[in-house]
This record gives C-alpha cells, structure tokens and sequence, in this order.
C-alpha cells in the first residue's frame, strides 16, 4: 500500500471482538472466536495476569458459558486448571500439546498424551490440539497410520483439533493439502483443525464429506 494512504494498526482483542459480533449481526452467522493465552507464568512474573484479563475482557463481549461460541487455547497446563478451578471459567477449555523440546511450559507433554494424563485433563478441559504429527505415523506401507492419541481422547470426550494444516509445508506422507485434510477428517474424525488455508481446507473438508455421501 502507499504509505499515505490509510491506517493499519494492530487491533487490541476488544476491537476484534466488536468487529466479529458485528459482522455475525450484519450476515446473520455465528462465527466463534479462539484466543489462545501466551506463556502465563512468564507474564505474571512480569507482573501481568493474562489469564484473568483474558476472561475479564471475553465477559464483557457476553462470552461466559460452555454454549457460547468462544474456546480459549493454552499450551500450560497449569494455566488452564487455574483457569477453571480458581478463577471459575465455565468457557469451554483446550490443552495445546506441544513437544517438551519445544520449551514451551513446564507442562510434561509426554504425560499428557498417556491414559492417565488423558483422563486428568477430561476432570479440567473440553479437548486437546495435539501437534498434527502426534496424531499418526507413516505406517510400514507409506499410508497414515493412527497413534491412537485421537480415539483416546474421544473415548474420554474431549475434542480433538489438531494443528496447524498448511498447504506449503505438508505433514510428512502426504502428497496433498487435500489428501491431509481429508484423511484426518474420514480416518480420525477429528472434531476440528487449525490451518493457514481456510479456504483450502474447506473445499477439502466438503470434497471429503461428498465422497463419504455426507
């Protein structure tokens, strides 16, 4: 853009949250929202509860209860039981699983993918975004092979909404955005994705659901 011409500034969370509601008001859509909380413990030992302004915020737009149309995202794991059992959240809650090489918390993801950890987060939770590749391996034969971190999680019913679908940067074994999209649709039903390719995913997602006659 020419650099006089318009205004482009980073919209605080209110500011996005008006403009959702609006557009669902204009078109008569419910589009929910998905805030993810950045390194709690870091930002309270600088002094800002991110976590409780979160929530402060999100009430104030009327996001309160299970039913509204809002989840709220976190890799800590800690964070997200304050956030229920200590600040009272009734929002619908999900554990980001990362890798613990990551560094991303203290959270033990490694515990968190067994049975036991699976059934401590369903007494916490509403679901998980596990890393996509968590959720299968190649197989022997070059086609998707389940890890059973998806049925696990379903048995115990939590969500499962794994990340992040990208179009230039496949998952390993397979040769299609569409090919990936659909087999973590059909083979591991899973309840929702993160992607970059909102668009892509889409029409995946509904080429799939025709093949399948649903």
């Amino acid at each position: 853009f020419p650099t006089d011409k318009g205004r482009f500034r980073i919209a605080t969370l209110d500011e996005e949250l008006e403009m959702i509601q609006w557009l669902n008001r204009a078109t008569g859509r419910t589009v929910g929202i998905y805030p993810e909380i950045k390194r709690p413990a870091w930002h309270r030992a600088e002094g800002i509860d991110l976590g409780k302004r979160l929530l402060q915020v999100l009430d104030e737009h009327g996001y309160r209860q299970r039913a509204h149309a809002a989840f709220v995202q976190c890799f800590d794991a800690d964070e997200l039981t304050r956030l229920r059992e200590d600040l009272g959240c009734d929002l619908k809650l999900i554990q980001l699983i990362g890798e613990n090489a990551w560094g991303e918390s203290d959270t033990d993801y490694d515990a968190l993918r067994t049975r036991k950890g699976l059934e401590r987060l369903a007494g916490i939770v509403d679901g998980i975004g596990p890393w996509v590749e968590q959720l299968y391996t190649p197989g022997k034969s070059g086609r998707p092979k389940s890890t059973g971190l998806a049925g696990e999680a379903g048995k115990l019913g939590l969500e499962v909404h794994p990340y992040t679908f990208r179009a230039d940067d496949l998952a390993p074994g397979f040769h299609s955005f569409a090919e990936m999209v659909g087999w973590f649709a059909r083979g591991l039903t899973v309840d929702g994705l993160f992607t970059d390719f909102p668009d892509l995913a889409r029409q995946a997602l509904e080429r799939s659901h025709a093949s399948n006659g649903t």
